[in-house]
């Protein structure tokens, strides 16, 4: 057996000023205080205006808009704007991705996936789902700008991540997002040659939204299908490809489905399982998948860097593979350690890794502050950080996000519920990946 995996997340965040900054309400002037509320007041009349302004006809008008609102949102969590303008805030993206240029439509993608994880869990974030589903779908099929294209695949993932309670939904998304690369799965797909960007996109929103799905969805030909192609994205000479697709494929080893098609097997034999399951050849031809695959990022672990290679991409790609060697032969996941200002993020499995990764490119400067205040995200990863300041919720934004009978709460109970199966099912998978190895 290997040795467990203890590599530190490079992405270290060093926020301690951030903490020092931040004084308790309790403590504070009273003259820091009214100072504080009047910025807040001028805060969400600015975020008013930027609002008022996505009526404009001129384009530029409403991309700088736009780009304060993405600032407003990863500045604070603006459960108060959210709250009094949800609807006019969501309606007006979408409007703005159907008639906006790539540039405006960006934007507005990355507003309402801001949206829908400032909103977390509930009512309202199903309601951002399924109001943006078609459009963000139509406006791939037209697309063919990259930075509109990955803009909406990354809301879409986002969204969905959030809004999507039921497996139906998630599986909506994947096939849409998954249509952009590999028509086979679907319909309805531009037919035209995707870029390195674009597949890299693709593969990682998919990988994201997977790390949600229960092991027991994907079947043996699907399986097949989806491992024999992110098997060719690892000879791409892309390397960012290559990093997606060895995300995805650990994703999916980790679900332990390769185990369960392998058990079912074995009852079908017995004639314990009833007809329909996987067959012996399907099986074998399984496993001499996952040996291609274990091979192939064995040889990518030590890559030689070319000439122009960026030597940072170089050692992501390495370390990634390192540990996905190691998962793949011994069962080891690798742990990560993320700081957030004067706490540690910790993940112990490769979907919690991806998972984090995902959100901290998508929040970018917003990472810290979200991790720090966003209750949706402290659920996602079982997190609780240090408490840095006091009163920051209105008496209605605690009965909104606080009281034990509210929407949230109901919502937060069942994701609650939802992430320990799903971690009792990975851990399953690793220990019957084990288990299968040591036979």
């Amino acid at each position: 057996m290997g040795r467990k995996s203890q590599r530190k997340n490079a992405a270290m965040f060093d926020s301690d000023d951030d903490t020092s900054s931040v004084s308790s309400s309790s403590t504070m002037p009273s003259s820091e205080r009214v100072l504080n509320d009047d910025v807040t007041v001028h805060k969400d009349a600015l975020l008013d205006q930027s609002l008022d302004s996505l009526y404009e006809k001129r384009s530029s008008t409403r991309e700088q808009a736009l780009a304060s609102i993405v600032d407003a949102f990863n500045s604070d969590l603006q459960h108060e704007f959210v709250e009094n303008k949800f609807a006019t805030l969501l309606h007006q993206c979408l409007h703005c991705i159907k008639k906006g240029s790539t540039k405006e439509t960006a934007l507005a993608s990355h507003v309402i996936g801001l949206l829908a994880l400032t909103v977390g869990l509930g009512d309202q974030a199903q309601e951002v789902l399924e109001e943006s589903v078609t459009p963000l779908s139509q406006a791939l099929k037209s697309g063919r700008e990259i930075l509109k294209i990955t803009s909406i695949l990354e809301c879409l993932a986002i969204i969905t991540f959030v809004g999507g309670t039921d497996p139906e939904q998630t599986e909506r998304s994947m096939q849409i997002i998954w249509q952009m690369i590999h028509p086979k799965l679907g319909s309805n797909v531009v037919a035209t040659k995707p870029s390195p960007a674009v597949i890299s996109a693709v593969v990682s929103s998919w990988a994201f939204l997977l790390t949600t799905v229960d092991h027991w969805t994907l079947g043996p030909k699907i399986w097949q299908e989806t491992v024999a192609y992110l098997s060719t994205l690892l000879e791409k000479d892309d390397r960012s490809v290559r990093i997606a697709a060895g995300e995805a494929l650990a994703v999916i080893f980790e679900l332990g489905t390769l185990e369960k098609f392998s058990a079912e097997a074995k009852g079908s034999a017995n004639g314990s399982v009833k007809e329909g399951t996987v067959s012996q050849e399907s099986l074998v031809h399984m496993h001499g998948l996952k040996s291609k695959v274990t091979k192939q990022v064995r040889e990518l672990s030590a890559e030689a860097g070319g000439k122009g290679s960026a030597k940072k991409d170089l050692n992501t790609q390495r370390n990634l593979f390192k540990d996905l060697v190691e998962f793949l032969e011994d069962g080891y996941a690798p742990e990560t350690s993320t700081k957030v200002g004067g706490d540690y993020l910790q993940t112990s499995t490769w979907y919690q890794m991806i998972q984090l990764n995902y959100l901290k490119h998508f929040l970018g400067g917003g990472f810290i502050k979200h991790m720090q205040e966003n209750e949706f995200l402290h659920d996602v990863f079982s997190f609780t950080p240090k408490k840095i300041g006091g009163g920051k919720l209105s008496n209605d934004e605690k009965r909104l996000f606080k009281s034990p009978n509210s929407a949230l709460n109901k919502a937060r109970t069942q994701f609650l519920t939802k992430q320990r199966m799903l971690a009792k099912n990975m851990n399953i998978g690793h220990y019957a990946a084990t288990e299968t190895m040591e036979e």
